[in-house]
């Protein structure tokens, strides 16, 4: 492994803590991963890291290589990113956290294009409703969706989406149209499920935002199978546009409660502030960015 490997291994350790996360990320063994940094530390005659019960911690010494070292991995990175037309192909692996049925539906299907243009590229996916600690799990960004309040990320808005409130024909045939707010308390509503309690539905009312706790039959922490209870007829649904829309224009749901749509939600691209980006990401986010331009329920 080469000097500047062996720095960005050990970035990778300071950063997370932990050499187990660390060896999965990279699928370097973790007895490799201590050896290496052993090495490391043997050949600077220098202690770097320091084991406690809580993990791994730097000493002075091991902060100073740490901010050194990523001053020069950046500086790697971005000569790499800007040396004009002789400028090498972005390459490597980005790590993307993202809620399960948003990249299915909405990226998944458009990576052929992705792929053509940066052959060099892979893209792992890590599949989560929760919000990840980017620098802890080894990703390199996250996309989230809604108000940001983590503000150690860098954040580069990428797209907006609407929500829509929707029922399928049998069940409004069967349990009646609501026409206000109030009457959604008559109804079975299907609930998004978070930290064990229903999300509540954010509404427009005349006097401001009002939210709306869901209860009905079915409740679910996957967005997929609120739309295929939505579809089965079950109850009413709340949730992002791009997830019913193609619905509706296919006639299987009906859309409701239209003056009361709360503003669109934007969707952003987060990455560690501590991190230049790197160039595989940057195309990555680029990518991202024009799809949803070119997407109008990604586009509000």
């Amino acid at each position: 492994m080469d000097r500047i490997e062996v720095m960005r291994l050990f970035i990778r350790v300071a950063d997370s803590g932990n050499f187990s996360k660390v060896a999965r990320v990279t699928g370097i063994s973790q007895p490799t991963v201590s050896k290496v940094i052993a090495g490391l530390e043997a050949k600077l005659g220098v202690q770097l890291l320091r084991r406690t019960s809580r993990g791994l911690n730097l000493t002075d010494a091991g902060q100073d290589f740490y901010e050194s070292a990523t001053a020069i991995v950046e500086s790697v990175d971005d000569v790499e990113a800007r040396i004009g037309k002789n400028e090498a192909a972005p390459s490597g692996m980005v790590r993307v956290a993202l809620s399960p049925a948003f990249g299915r539906m909405e990226i998944v299907p458009y990576l052929p294009e992705f792929f053509s243009r940066y052959p060099d590229v892979s893209v792992e996916f890590d599949v989560s409703q929760r919000y990840v600690n980017l620098i802890e799990e080894g990703l390199d960004v996250a996309i989230r969706v809604g108000p940001l309040s983590d503000s150690a990320l860098v954040a580069r808005r990428i797209g907006s989406m609407k929500y829509l409130t929707t029922a399928a024909p049998s069940y409004l045939e069967r349990a009646g149209v609501p026409r206000t707010l109030d009457d959604l308390k008559k109804h079975d509503c299907i609930a998004f499920m978070s930290r064990d309690a229903p999300r509540p539905w954010e509404f427009l009312g005349p006097a401001g935002p009002v939210e709306f706790i869901p209860q009905g039959p079915v409740r679910s922490n996957d967005a997929e199978y609120l739309r295929a209870a939505v579809l089965a007829g079950l109850g009413i649904g709340h949730n992002a546009g791009w997830l019913y829309s193609r619905d509706v224009d296919a006639g299987h749901l009906v859309p409701l409660l239209h003056d009361f749509a709360p503003p669109a939600f934007p969707i952003h691209a987060v990455w560690s502030g501590s991190r230049r980006l790197s160039g595989k990401t940057r195309v990555f986010i680029d990518f991202l960015v024009e799809l949803f331009a070119a997407n109008p329920l990604l586009n509000v």
